[in-house]
């Protein structure tokens, strides 16, 4: 019996795939559980348009992404905060503090995407990656001025 899996099964295959299993444990198991569905010709048929629609929706998420990636590359945000001596600030630049310097020039990016690599803590010049959708990364300077 051929099924198309609606699910991840383990040591069978991944959702969208294909496969040949035993009549009764496609019936019994599989079916019932919605783990799969027949294969028949007009399934085959509604899984190959969902799949070029999930295909053109990813271009088109890639498209964006890379197009803010190559924006974002070339933005630096500059961020106030009060300083001690040896330029030390008081507390530390996090992820929710560049998100917003993004948002007022105009870039929308959540803070859980905001990567950084140790917690800000000084003035001048820092590096925070920014992980974007379809697996694209991107950098942004974060200048750290004295208030």
């Amino acid at each position: 019996m051929k099924v198309i899996l609606q699910e991840d099964v383990k040591n069978l295959g991944l959702v969208g795939d294909v496969v040949n299993v035993a009549d009764g444990y496609g019936r019994n198991f599989l079916i019932p559980r919605g783990l799969a569905m027949l294969a028949d010709e007009r399934n085959v048929k509604r899984l190959d348009h969902q799949k070029r629609v999930t295909s053109a929706r990813r271009a088109r998420i890639e498209n964006v992404s890379k197009a803010l990636a190559a924006q974002l590359a070339e933005v630096a945000v500059s961020i106030k905060r009060a300083a001690g001596e040896e330029d030390k600030l008081f507390g530390s630049v996090t992820t929710k503090d560049i998100s917003e310097a993004l948002a007022a020039e105009g870039f929308e990016v959540d803070r859980k995407s905001i990567i950084l690599d140790d917690a800000i803590r000084s003035l001048g010049v820092h590096h925070a990656q920014i992980k974007l959708p379809m697996g694209i990364d991107t950098s942004v300077k974060v200048y750290v001025i004295r208030e």
